[in-house]
């Protein structure tokens, strides 16, 4: 462009900017006579920002209200919702008298005018939603753009406290080209009043319950510019009770059962039996309930925590099972002292299960109903042999019966030593029974204040991590 050119040049650029200022004048109030107007001063300046002085920035005025909350996708960490965006902005130096030509306010097509470039940051997916082609231009250059967006944005979900779990995601709109010198936004409307209409219009009742909305306005600075942005914080709480009835009570339902079946006897092999079958149910309840938890890399929900602690819960009993019916079974030998003094003088006392007095079967061999020990020499028996019948001198000749005593004395002696050995047996098995059922109690104990503990731990974090998102 050559010197002589510039005047005019610079001539053309003020006549345009100045072009968006002045009146319409409407010879009557029809809308031909309006649009002609619009057709000659406005139309064909739709690619010019509509600004009286390029150094001064355009107010964009933006506001939100939530339709609907289609979901949250864990595993791909996304929201996806329904949005009503209305955009304000004024075309400064642009009027009419709406009694000359009729009207206060008319919709023209979006293209005949000036659009600006907003977009959403954290948006993953282009917008299906239908197009709008109209806006909404008043008598004094107010421009009103109000369309629905179906958006699925990006949202760093936090899944540890699940199902009871509250989600912030964020939503920041801002100028796709333009610095802040250029378009600056600010929000329209309070974080109370976008709250408010939108559960008033909120289309869904679903998983999610819209519990709260924030707006920031931020701006972002990069090294070439920054750029005016505003941030609505939506906040999002997922309803539980689909959860809790078809994961956490059928497992608290299992674990019950699984603690009482302690009252079935430790030496019933039902009871070994029963267990298996409930971890095996356990396990296929896990199985068939997996869709229904969240799929995530960066840590683990603290529901699956609980699925395990609950299984391990059931594979310890079931081996506290195989250990005790091992005790209870043992009949090899006697138990050791210190064994029988240690469990059933003192843990039985911790457990309240009061030790047992054996009884044992004397047997009296003697006519003079003396009770022995127990035992019976043989030397006694075999001495009946030698003693002297009376009337007869020693060298006599024995008769047949004293013959038949002396056998039934050897198998008198022969039936004693068994009962001795039957009722040495019996008694160690007493021993070991009674070890085993205090050793059984104990570890019933430890086994309901472990779940105990463990439950209330797990309620507790839940509770804690509720709180706290709030």
């Amino acid at each position: 462009m050559g010197t002589s050119d510039e005047p005019l040049f610079l001539l053309f650029c003020f006549l345009l900017l100045h072009s968006f200022g002045g009146t319409f004048n409407c010879s009557s109030p029809t809308p031909e006579l309006l649009f002609n107007e619009l057709e000659l001063n406005l139309f064909p300046k739709k690619l010019i920002r509509p600004a009286k002085n390029f150094s001064a920035p355009t107010e964009i005025f933006i506001s939100i209200t939530v339709v609907g909350i289609i979901g949250v996708d864990a595993q791909s960490q996304t929201l996806s919702t329904v949005l009503w965006l209305v955009l304000e902005w004024d075309i400064e130096g642009l009027s009419w008298d709406e009694k000359e030509c009729g009207t206060g306010r008319v919709s023209l097509p979006r293209e005949k005018l000036w659009v600006p470039d907003i977009f959403i940051a954290e948006l993953m997916d282009q917008n299906d939603s239908p197009e709008t082609p109209y806006v909404y231009l008043d008598h004094t250059g107010h421009v009103l753009d109000d369309k629905p967006i179906s958006v699925i944005s990006s949202c760093r979900l936090e899944i540890y406290s699940f199902p009871f779990d509250i989600q912030n995601c964020t939503l920041t709109f801002g100028s796709y080209l333009h610095f802040a010198t250029d378009i600056k936004v600010y929000d329209s409307s309070t974080a109370e009043e976008i709250l408010q209409e939108s559960r008033d219009v909120l289309r869904t009742n679903g998983e999610w319950e819209l519990v709260g909305i924030g707006v920031n306005e931020t701006a972002l600075i990069l090294t070439v510019g920054d750029y005016s942005e505003i941030q609505y914080s939506i906040i999002l709480r997922r309803r539980p009770t689909l959860y809790v009835v078809n994961l956490l009570i059928p497992s608290c339902f299992l674990v019950t059962l699984d603690l009482f079946s302690f009252l079935l006897p430790p030496q019933s092999v039902d009871r070994s039996s029963f267990k298996m079958t409930l971890i095996l149910g356990y396990t296929v309840f896990l199985l068939i309930m997996n869709d229904l938890l969240p799929v995530t890399g960066e840590n683990t929900p603290l529901i699956n925590v609980f699925f395990c602690v609950s299984l391990a819960l059931m594979v310890a009993s079931l081996l506290e099972t195989v250990l005790i019916t091992n005790i209870q079974f043992s009949k090899t030998s006697a138990p050791p002292h210190w064994l029988s003094v240690f469990v059933l003088r003192y843990l039985a006392v911790i457990v309240c299960l009061p030790s047992k007095k054996s009884n044992r079967t004397t047997v009296f061999l003697n006519s003079n109903n003396r009770a022995t020990d127990g035992k019976i020499s043989i030397y006694n028996i075999h001495g009946i042999s030698k003693e002297q019948t009376p009337g007869k001198s020693p060298s006599a000749p024995q008769e047949p019966a004293l013959e038949e005593l002396r056998k039934l004395s050897r198998d008198v002696t022969a039936i004693r030593l068994q009962m001795d050995k039957h009722f040495q047996g019996s008694f160690s098995s007493q021993e070991w029974h009674r070890i085993g059922t205090v050793i059984d109690r104990l570890l019933f104990g430890i086994y309901i204040i472990f779940i105990s503990v463990s439950f209330i731990i797990i309620v507790a974090i839940w509770i804690w991590n509720n709180s706290y998102a709030h």
